[in-house]
């Protein structure tokens, strides 16, 4: 079950993509303004282009591009307007394309983050703050309590406008793997 790409779906969907990426990076944020109506037009248009088999198919990659992040924003760790930005995305390509994407845009996330800590000049402090959070995870395993250790911590880091790895790992995979029709 998936949804069918168009060349000019894939442009729509790049363009909204870029979009959020460049106000994530802006003011760390994006805003629902942007992803709701997002969302809401990917599974309008795949009701229309392919009725009841359509509708489902793109609200099945809502579920799983929201599902994908969703845990790292219960322990703190990613924005909502993030996992919006990539269910919204799901809504427009499909569980096995946003499937797919995810693993692409983990590694333009890890490279950007790599980069960040590279031009600040603080590569043995963040491995070791990267190294806690991860303790923290065996060790807490409460998400509630994951969370609140992530939003008092969160005035001291270098925050990552992770829309901006959404929108190029995303753009990326489909303009390099997926057949558009």
């Amino acid at each position: 079950m998936d949804v069918q790409l168009s060349r000019g779906v894939f442009w729509f969907v790049s363009a909204f993509l870029i979009v959020a990426a460049t106000i994530d990076g802006w003011k760390l944020k994006v805003p629902n303004w942007l992803t709701f109506p997002l969302a809401g037009a990917g599974l309008i248009f795949h009701a229309i282009d392919g009725g009841g088999w359509g509708f489902l198919a793109s609200f099945v990659g809502l579920v799983v591009g929201l599902g994908l992040f969703l845990p790292t924003y219960a322990i703190g760790w990613m924005g909502a307007g993030d996992v919006k930005l990539f269910a919204a995305f799901g809504a427009w390509v499909g569980p096995v394309i946003a499937f797919q994407t995810f693993p692409v845009v983990l590694c333009v996330g890890a490279a950007m983050a790599l980069l960040m800590m590279i031009y600040n000049g603080n590569l043995a402090e963040r491995y070791r703050t990267m190294k806690s959070l991860a303790w923290e995870v065996f060790i807490l395993r409460d998400p509630v309590k994951l969370s609140t250790a992530a939003a008092e911590r969160k005035p001291r880091m270098t925050l990552l406008p992770y829309g901006i790895p959404i929108a190029v790992g995303s753009i990326a995979y489909i303009a390099a793997q997926v057949p558009l029709r």
